[in-house]
């Protein structure tokens, strides 16, 4: 799979496995959804206060197991270096966010509540590596 097969896939697939690296090294698996965004950077939603946001202010380094909504079948990876944006600067981009996964949302104003009342952020990267090649 090539990044761009990456992002072609991830714009019809939203389920993932996201994998960051804690403190000892080992890896923090969390399954989330996950879209791609107008430039083709990966974006999750999460929340300021989750151990994946602090492992990724720690080290940026994020991986993605890339899941089919039949689970078996096709699938792939992705890795990058995440960036977070943070309120109030990523209202606007966590609604782009949820349309890009779900659509029209019934109430917008209710939405954005929300996003500030959790404290979400916005974790987005570029694909630098993708999988699997035929090399394995």
């Amino acid at each position: 799979m090539t990044p761009e097969q990456a992002r072609v896939f991830l714009r019809d697939n939203h389920r993932v496995v996201l994998s960051t690296i804690r403190k000892d090294g080992r890896p923090q698996l969390s399954p989330v959804t996950a879209a791609v965004d107008a430039e083709g950077r990966v974006i999750v939603s999460s929340r300021e206060t989750a151990i994946k946001v602090k492992n990724l202010r720690r080290d940026p380094r994020i991986a993605l197991c890339l899941l089919n909504d039949g689970f078996f079948g096709e699938w792939g990876q992705v890795e990058g270096s995440a960036e977070i944006v943070s309120m109030p600067d990523a209202l606007e981009l966590l609604v782009d966010y949820y349309r890009r996964c779900s659509g029209e949302h019934p109430d917008w104003d209710d939405y954005r509540r929300a996003m500030v009342e959790d404290k979400r952020v916005l974790v987005r990267f570029e694909i630098e590596r993708a999988g699997p090649t035929v090399e394995g």
